[in-house]
């Protein structure tokens, strides 16, 4: 006689479905680490790229004038001296990095005190990782006044006009004469902060 009453089941126990879950969350997260490192990576990348080409379509832009005079955010976009995507308002006031923070381009005082004689580009709004990897970067000493981590966001002519200080004790706000340039890692890490608001200014002759 056939027993209706006998139930055959297949299927995955309790704890097969748990490894299994343990299995999918562990790559989960390391999908997810895996992925952030990548995308810092790349907006670093992106930052040092947007400096350099900025620095260079500066100098180029001004190759026949004596200084930098009337250079800002808003004729730096007109001109295209900075990338498109790096203007977020009509007039290119306001500009912002590969990290999303607020990006300033003016004129300031030379080192030989000369008005307009040199231009500094700001990045703020900087992560400590972001803030010493850009700081301790080899810019080269081709017209490199100095380097400024976490100093003044506004003007930066009077330490220059001054001669600066050496960054070699790490102090943040001290600025790095070419003779002390690259900034060392050490120094750098010091120098940037924990939090996300770090500045780095570039000042080039």
């Amino acid at each position: 006689m056939r027993n209706f009453f006998k139930n055959e089941q297949s299927g995955r126990s309790m704890v097969e479905m748990l490894g299994v879950l343990a299995i999918i969350g562990v790559l989960s997260v390391g999908g997810i680490s895996g992925y952030s490192k990548a995308m810092a990576k790349f907006k670093l990348t992106k930052a040092q790229d947007q400096l350099t080409m900025m620095i260079m379509n500066i100098r180029t832009a001004y190759v026949t004038s004596p200084g930098y005079p009337g250079l800002n955010n808003s004729l730096a976009a007109d001109y295209k001296l900075v990338s498109q995507e790096m203007v977020v308002s009509q007039g290119g006031s306001s500009l912002i990095s590969a990290f999303g923070g607020e990006v300033l381009v003016s004129a300031v005082q030379g080192a030989d005190g000369t008005a307009n004689g040199a231009f500094q580009i700001i990045f703020n709004g900087l992560g400590k990782d972001a803030c010493t990897s850009l700081a301790s970067s080899d810019w080269g000493t081709d017209g490199l006044v100095g380097i400024i981590v976490n100093g003044s966001k506004q003007s930066v002519s009077n330490t220059i006009a001054t001669g600066g200080e050496s960054c070699t004790t790490g102090i943040a706000g001290k600025l790095c004469l070419p003779s002390s340039l690259p900034v060392s890692l050490p120094n750098a890490r010091a120098a940037c902060s924990s939090n996300n608001q770090n500045s780095i200014s570039w000042v080039y002759n």
